[in-house]
């Protein structure tokens, strides 16, 4: 990728609204809570599996091809009448189609269906272009299930080695026939990799998730750079017991343990500095009743910052707490899960044609840091990376009530295409 791809258009092509929003609505009813609103589609659970197919049938019925790798992810493509798919260096775009719990309709799922919209928009105008455009929809990257993410992206960027070869959810439950029904194959994994030059870029749209956009009233975000995250899943061994008759003195709780460690990640980020930001976000007790001390939790840790050498020494100081936590209390804490990601740069020419590109189309735009990981830090293992944000509503994410102005999600899926249009280089059928 070098700054001579960055071309102008030169196009009045844009992507069709209207449809974009109507996926957007129909993908937001898979996995929805009637009660709260929410929806709960956690990588390689059933609603995941509901969307996926919901995607292909988009994609296919739209006359591009869609397949599922063996990592679980969506990889849609025009049919080329030389059978020449994947034999060009691609430029790729997307994001992930997955959910934390009880969240909301846009995070990942905007960004995979404006590229699926790219997608059949350079299809319908027939464009001819030296890179070949691909859209992907990445698997589990929340990890709200399965404690693995950034899985689809990583398969793709060929970390392989970084994966755990028979990976679990949260309850024990192995990935293989999970990602069997989703038409992965946990054996051919290598397949999923793409090698370093297949790619000559990758674009991933997304809403803000927080609230600079929205107060600044502007309709653009360039991201600069992506934060590196370390995400430690935690095994606390303590020992059950009746909480009536087991005197307070000798008891092993997993519990108090659990508490102490939420303590300690607050302490890093608030009180020691260590990091940007610390948060323990799931924590599963057993047996889980009122009348038993827990003897055994799951949790995590999530640290946050976009130096590297701060995130390393806030993940030291963390590990030293669990030691003096598991020294106290009595228990056994061991790490039985890292996911590691590295801060990444954007590249400076991506950013600049996402630029020239909101300009051409007459939006506001400024640079800003995205505080939330993305698979666009993974994929930049093998190629160029960039990012495009529009507003929050609120600044929220995570939650039932993540929104974006209807406007500004056509906005920002009609600066995807000129930023790619620019990129691919494109001429006119």
């Amino acid at each position: 990728m070098t700054e001579t791809l960055i071309s102008p258009p030169a196009t009045s092509l844009r992507i069709d609204g209207g449809r974009l929003l109507r996926r957007i609505r129909e993908l937001g009813s898979i996995g929805v809570d009637p009660a709260t609103g929410g929806i709960t589609r956690p990588g390689f659970g059933p609603a995941d599996q509901e969307a996926r197919t919901y995607l292909i049938g988009q994609a296919r019925a739209a006359g591009l091809t869609a397949g599922v790798d063996a990592a679980g992810n969506v990889i849609m493509r025009r049919p080329l009448p030389d059978d020449s798919a994947g034999q060009r260096t691609a430029v790729l775009m997307g994001s992930h189609l997955d959910t934390v719990v009880n969240g909301g309709p846009l995070d990942g799922a905007y960004g995979v269906l404006a590229a699926l919209e790219v997608l059949q928009c350079c299809a319908e105008a027939g464009l001819e272009t030296p890179y070949e455009p691909v859209a992907v929809g990445f698997a589990n990257e929340e990890g709200a299930l399965f404690p693995q993410p950034f899985w689809g992206s990583m398969a793709l960027a060929g970390r392989l080695d970084a994966l755990p070869g028979e990976p679990a959810d949260h309850h024990g439950r192995p990935l293989r026939k999970a990602l069997e029904e989703a038409g992965g194959n946990l054996d051919a994994l290598g397949t999923a990799a793409w090698s370093p030059g297949s790619v000559a870029a990758y674009l991933e749209l997304h809403i803000e998730q927080g609230p600079v956009l929205e107060r600044a009233g502007t309709q653009i975000g360039v991201v600069e750079a992506i934060t590196g995250r370390a995400v430690l899943t935690l095994r606390i061994q303590g020992s059950a017991g009746h909480s009536g008759t087991t005197p307070m003195e000798g008891r092993r709780d997993a519990m108090v343990a659990a508490a102490l460690v939420v303590v300690a990640a607050e302490s890093i980020s608030g009180g020691q500095d260590l990091c940007r930001v610390a948060t323990v976000g799931h924590l599963d007790a057993y047996p889980n009743t009122p009348n038993t001390i827990a003897g055994a939790v799951t949790l995590t840790v999530d640290l946050r910052d976009t130096d590297p050498v701060r995130l390393r020494s806030a993940e030291e100081a963390m590990r030293g707490a669990l030691r003096r936590i598991a020294d106290r209390t009595g228990t056994g804490i061991t790490v039985t899960a890292l996911t590691r990601s590295e801060p990444v740069a954007t590249h400076a020419p991506l950013r600049a044609a996402i630029a020239l590109s909101s300009e051409e189309l007459g939006l506001s735009h400024l640079p800003l840091p995205s505080g939330a990981g993305h698979d666009a830090q993974v994929v930049a293992d093998i190629a160029p990376i960039a990012m495009i944000f529009v507003p929050s509503i609120g600044g929220v994410s995570h939650v039932p009530e993540e929104d974006t102005h209807p406007e500004h999600l056509v906005g920002g899926a009609n600066v995807l295409l000129h930023t790619v249009l620019r990129t691919l280089g494109h001429t006119p059928q």
